[in-house]
């Protein structure tokens, strides 16, 4: 039986966390005008309810991305696009931004946990098959 990721090296996890800092470094770098109230210029972050309104902000996305699947819609604002590949990298950019902002290590998060999984009893196969073992 072919098992995913046989293949997978510490140089894939490597370029990993070199992918997702760039990603949470470019993603934040275009998105820190909202970060500023365009009222006052203070730095939101420093509402406490920010961090959670943000991270709903990532959830609406990831829902829009089931809809899109759900209902085979085009993206309306990108019609060339399906629904849920947009909204999806609508979660990225939201994501990014947002560990951006509050300086996460998220490449080294995403390559300490990919590793992590790839070793863990119950993603092998063999368990996953077995009567309560994880289906997805």
């Amino acid at each position: 039986m072919n098992i995913a990721n046989d293949n997978f090296t510490e140089a894939d996890l490597i370029e990993l966390e070199r992918a997702v800092d760039t990603i949470v470094r470019i993603c934040h770098k275009m998105n820190a005008h909202w970060w500023i109230d365009p009222v006052t210029g203070e730095d939101v972050s420093k509402n406490p309810l920010m961090a959670p309104t943000k991270m709903l902000l990532m959830v609406s996305e990831v829902c829009e991305a089931m809809e899109a699947d759900r209902k085979d819609l085009m993206d309306d604002k990108l019609p060339h696009r399906k629904g849920v590949e947009v909204e999806l990298a609508d979660a990225l950019i939201r994501i990014g931004d947002y560990a951006g902002k509050y300086k996460l290590q998220l490449g080294a998060a995403a390559r300490e946990k990919s590793a992590f999984n790839l070793v863990r009893p119950d993603h092998k196969h063999e368990n996953r098959a077995k009567k309560g073992g994880k289906k997805y």
